[in-house]
Formats: structure tokens, C-alpha cells, sequence
């Protein structure tokens, strides 16, 4: 059981420093994006071959599990482009508020009673982030396109819950994958000439981030969190992945020094966004060992 929770905050530890390598990675959005999925989807069919799994599914769940896969792209392209342009730091706020848009988006989906409470909790967050738009009126466009990222990232999770109960949680990573990096392809053109770049081609360090990011970052920590599911709940590990902001924060305070050029307003925003992250996680493990 240990070993398993060690693996799972290493697991969440390397999602948050997937903010830090957004910024090292000097290609735009857009071609981070693609590139990641290039890389990461080329070590997932290799790792399925040689492990011969079994990864058929039909056209009709192919197609359905690929255009969640064209959410799950947009949602990175939204949130690298969030870093371009404001910092690290904002950006994980603002992907703090996806509690927010779950809350109001799940019970569209599935027919169920909106959740007062964690709806109340997300708006917490919402006004964390309202008080570094106020204050920081320089990063209002990475904050827009932050709670846009927020608002596909609350999406296609809610939809892999459909999917995961026809597919296996392996194959539907190998498609849903696939299916972003065939659509960001596709879409990639129109991208570029509506966003130009100096460069097209990552230069020598940026392969170095991409490599960390797609493999140790996308590759490995999915491993961990799976490894870790065996001997821990899956609500004990979403839970676990809140702290996912918290961790990345941090990192970029060491790595960037991030906080000498935030104002009070992020400080307040950031306050407010823990206590909800910590109310969300104390409301949700009472809840569990009340059931």
C-alpha cells in the first residue's frame, strides 16, 4: 500500500511539472502539442506490440473514443497556450476552476441533480481567479484561454466514463491519443496561419522536454497511476490529483522564481483556491468513509 501511494504523488508530480516544460519548450502551443502526441503515441502502439495486447475495438467506439481524443488535444493546445501567455503559475490556477465547470457540466451529461456544495466550492475558485484578473490585468488573455482549457478538461474525463465502460481504460489511451494526434494534424495548418511561429522544429533542448514530457510525464506517470489503482481506490487517486496545481505552483515558484513578479490579487486567488481545493477533498473522504 505504500509503495502505491508513493507512486501516485509521483504520478501527480509529474503532471504538475508538465506546466514547467510547457514554458522550457520554446514551439508554440500547437506544435508542443503535436509533437507530444507524436512522440507519446508512437511509444504506446510500441509498448502494445511488444506486450501483444489486445487493442481491437469497433469503428463505431473508435470513432466516439478518437473525438474525445480531439477534446483532450484542444484542451492541451488551450492550456500550453495559457503558459505562452501569462506564466505557469496563472495557468494552473485557472485549470484549478475544472471542479467548477464538472460540477456544472457532469449532471448535463448524465441526467443527475447538480451538486449544490461542490458547485459553491468551484465558484471559491472562480473568484480566486477573478482576483488575478483584477489584479494582473496583463495576463487577462492567458486567463481566458486558462478557464477555456478548464472548461474542455472538464469534458472529456466526464465522457471517458461512457467509454471506459465498453473499453478497456489501455486501449482507449491508445485511441483517444491516436484520435487527438490525427485531428491536431489535420487542424495544425489553419493553426499555424492564424498563429505563426518563427520555427517549425524543435531545437536541440526542446526534444530533451519533449522526450521528459511525452515519456516520463504522459507515458510513465499514466503507468504509475495505473499501478497505483490496483492497490488504491480510483476516488482515492482523483482525489489525489487536486493537489496537481498545488504541486506545479510550486515547482514553477523554485524553477522560475515566479513569485516575485505576482501581485497580492494572485496570493489572495491562490488562498481561496486552497481552502476549496482542501473543503473538496475533507467533504469527499467523509462522504467515503460515511458510505
Amino acid at each position: 500500500m505504500k509503495k502505491a501511494f508513493i507512486q501516485l504523488h509521483l504520478a501527480v508530480f509529474l503532471a504538475g511539472f508538465t506546466g514547467i516544460l510547457g514554458r522550457l519548450i520554446s514551439l508554440n502551443e500547437g506544435l508542443l502539442v503535436w509533437y507530444r502526441l507524436l512522440i507519446t503515441v508512437i511509444t504506446l502502439w510500441a509498448l502494445s506490440f511488444l506486450r501483444k495486447q489486445e487493442i481491437k475495438i469497433s469503428w463505431r467506439d473508435m470513432l466516439r473514443v478518437s473525438g474525445v481524443g480531439a477534446i483532450a488535444a484542444l484542451h492541451w493546445v488551450s492550456f500550453y497556450g495559457s503558459i505562452k501567455y501569462s506564466n505557469v503559475s496563472v495557468a494552473l490556477l485557472c485549470f484549478s476552476s475544472i471542479g467548477f465547470f464538472t460540477a456544472l457540466i457532469e449532471p448535463i451529461i448524465f441526467r443527475s441533480r447538480i451538486d449544490i456544495i461542490e458547485l459553491l466550492l468551484g465558484l471559491l475558485v472562480v473568484a480566486g481567479i477573478y482576483l488575478i484578473f483584477h489584479f494582473d490585468p496583463h495576463y487577462k488573455t492567458g486567463i481566458i484561454i486558462g478557464l477555456i482549457a478548464a472548461l474542455l478538461g472538464s469534458i472529456f474525463p466526464i465522457l471517458n466514463r461512457k467509454l471506459l465502460e465498453r473499453v478497456p481504460v489501455q486501449t482507449l489511451t491508445i485511441y483517444e491519443l491516436g484520435g487527438g494526434f490525427v485531428f491536431l494534424t489535420l487542424l495544425l495548418p489553419f493553426y499555424l496561419a492564424i498563429f505563426p511561429t518563427t520555427h517549425y522544429f524543435p531545437c536541440q533542448s526542446d526534444w530533451l522536454w519533449l522526450l521528459i514530457l511525452s515519456w516520463l510525464c504522459t507515458v510513465f506517470a499514466f503507468t504509475l497511476s495505473m499501478n497505483a489503482l490496483q492497490k488504491i481506490s480510483a476516488f482515492t487517486v482523483n482525489l489525489t490529483y487536486n493537489l496537481e496545481p498545488v504541486y506545479g505552483i510550486a515547482l514553477a515558484f523554485i524553477v522560475f522564481r515566479e513569485d516575485k513578479y505576482l501581485s497580492c490579487g494572485f496570493y489572495i486567488g491562490l488562498f481561496l483556491i486552497i481552502i476549496s481545493i482542501g473543503l473538496q477533498m475533507i467533504r469527499l473522504w467523509k462522504m467515503r468513509r460515511n458510505k
